[in-house]
């Protein structure tokens, strides 16, 4: 894995951009998985902003996203259908039929029915994968004791997920138990990978993901089986391993 230890968030963004700019560079149409939380914001504003200047172009591009609530209408301003209209969609000409997510009624009636694999291979695999990281490991709502060839189906949260996105919602018992994720067997097939994070509270998970051995307690530690993952990380959340990278 190819580690860059950047100043703070928003070089931890530009990083990250340079890497997407010189993606879809290459290849107008890729198919890009997507991430949700506090992590990426910076770089969707980037996005955003390099697509209003005519740098980028999405008209293109096929989306994935990661996850999804379970329980939630997908219109709610807590979905992550809704973050994904108000913090990037919205804003840059990707086409709306190009826009994927898992199917949340699908998933609530077979909660691991393998339809969003199917899609995936229908549009021939996912080029490029960003992904943020939680504090116990996880990636995407990948929680400790997942496997590493999990397809994608619906998990409990665990609490410590459960309290650290408490603060997007009023009140803790508003945040659901429940979500439909990503399986990290079908975030390992794509071609090319980014992990972004950012603030000191991620330290130990950086730490435990690239310095200890893989283990399913630690389900990021899976990405050091592929052969093209770029970790982006600010000095804050990079304290533990510095002397290493």
């Amino acid at each position: 894995m190819k580690v860059f230890i950047e100043k703070n968030e928003k070089d931890v963004a530009l990083k990250a951009y340079s890497l997407i700019s010189k993606q879809l560079s290459s290849k107008a149409d890729s198919r890009i998985c997507f991430a949700t939380g506090s992590t990426p914001i910076e770089l969707y504003k980037l996005l955003i902003e390099n697509y209003k200047s005519g740098k980028i172009d999405f008209s293109q591009v096929i989306s994935f996203n990661l996850d999804e609530y379970l329980g939630l209408d997908i219109k709610s301003e807590h979905s992550y259908h809704y973050f994904m209209d108000h913090n990037l969609f919205n804003h840059i000409n990707i086409k709306r039929e190009n826009i994927n997510f898992p199917d949340i009624k699908k998933y609530e009636r077979d909660y691991k029915n393998g339809s969003y694999e199917k899609i995936i291979k229908d549009f021939g695999g996912i080029d490029f994968t960003i992904l943020g990281i939680g504090e116990n490991g996880h990636i995407a709502f990948n929680e400790p004791e997942s496997k590493q060839d999990d397809i994608t189906r619906v998990v409990d949260l665990t609490q410590s997920t459960i309290n650290a996105n408490k603060r997007f919602f009023t009140c803790e018992s508003d945040v659901p138990r429940k979500a439909v994720t990503m399986g990290i067997g079908t975030i390992l097939k794509s071609k090319q990978i980014i992990l972004l994070a950012t603030g000191p509270k991620k330290a130990q998970a950086i730490f435990d993901t690239l310095l200890k051995p893989i283990s399913q307690d630690c389900p990021a530690s899976f990405l050091q089986s592929h052969d093209n993952v770029t970790i982006i990380i600010d000095e804050e959340s990079a304290k533990l391993i510095r002397d290493k990278f």
